[in-house]
């Protein structure tokens, strides 16, 4: 019976949402697929239409061909979260580079008793906020959950999940990092979105860990732009308050894109101060179906490929 009953829950949920258990499929048993079929194959799922390596023209075809196609050799090392550090430093300085408290091989390696009573911890290869562990307060953060969260990080590739090549060899490793934290408690993210050195617009990142982000985008003016469905539905007088060293970032972001057909510079203001989060080529891995389809077509428009025939 409870075999017979996992069998037909099984079969509701691929009724219910027949391409994301297909995606789920392709991602865990598609690792024989070469990358070009993959990237294909995935966005016809996750995109409801076909991806056009010919003539790309949307935002997030133009990312799947530069996953293709675009491999300099200094992106492994850019986005590696460790071996980023020292390159940055070199562009912008080191001040701008958070503090490194220390870094692993593998989580049974962590030294915790070296850590101070608020830290952040990260695996060197991952994205997103399911590779980070936040310890706010030593006294009752919970090593063995963090551990366990870790583990899977460790285990996790972002280039055999969504094809994203950089990823491929950067070295497993966990780094932990100094913690930030603005005035109020909170830190505000930066997401500011690059074009070989042309900032168009930054992505404000609000109440990230509430369980509804917030976002909106702003020009170098601080002007809001209406890329995307909370953005356009905004009242015509709604702004945010205006972060300190916009200016700041503005700059440091179009020195950092320099090279790059599209990069997202994420950085932090933390009382008044600038620090660098990370480099981010492909934001969604290029699969991002909540863009707005005229935002898709106007970064599209602003990411310049390299003049050669069209690879499909």
């Amino acid at each position: 019976m409870g075999v017979l009953l996992k069998t037909k829950n099984m079969f509701k949920y691929i009724a219910s949402d027949r391409k994301k258990f297909l995606s789920s499929l392709l991602e865990n048993f598609g690792g024989w697929v070469p990358d070009k079929y993959y990237l294909k194959m995935m966005f016809r799922l996750r995109m409801g239409k076909k991806l056009d390596l010919v003539n790309p023209i949307t935002f997030n075809e133009k990312l799947q061909w530069l996953k293709l196609y675009n491999r300099k050799s200094d992106l492994p090392l850019l986005v590696d979260k460790y071996a980023v550090k020292d390159s940055v430093a070199k562009t912008i300085g080191s001040d701008y580079v958070i503090p490194t408290l220390g870094v692993w091989n593998d989580v049974e390696s962590i030294d915790f008793s070296s850590l101070p009573n608020q830290f952040v911890l990260k695996t060197t290869h991952g994205g997103g906020g399911e590779d980070v562990v936040i310890c706010r307060d030593k006294s009752v953060f919970d090593v063995e959950k963090a551990k366990a969260k870790l583990k899977i990080s460790m285990g996790r590739s972002l280039y055999k999940r969504f094809r994203e090549w950089p990823y491929k060899s950067v070295p497993r490793k966990i780094i932990a990092e100094r913690y930030l934290e603005d005035d109020d408690g909170g830190l505000t993210d930066y997401k500011f979105f690059c074009f070989d050195q042309y900032v168009d617009c930054v992505m404000v990142c609000l109440d990230r860990y509430s369980g509804e982000t917030k976002f909106y985008f702003f020009d170098e003016q601080w002007n809001l732009k209406r890329l995307n469905i909370r953005g356009k539905n905004a009242p015509a007088d709604f702004t945010l308050k205006k972060p300190d060293c916009l200016k700041e970032m503005f700059e440091i972001a179009k020195k950092l894109s320099k090279g790059h057909p599209f990069v997202r510079v994420d950085l932090y203001n933390c009382k008044k101060k600038v620090f660098f989060g990370e480099m981010t080529f492909y934001p969604d891995a290029g699969f991002d179906s909540n863009l707005l389809a005229e935002t898709d077509l106007y970064f599209g428009d602003k990411i310049h490929l390299p003049n050669e025939k069209r690879k499909g």
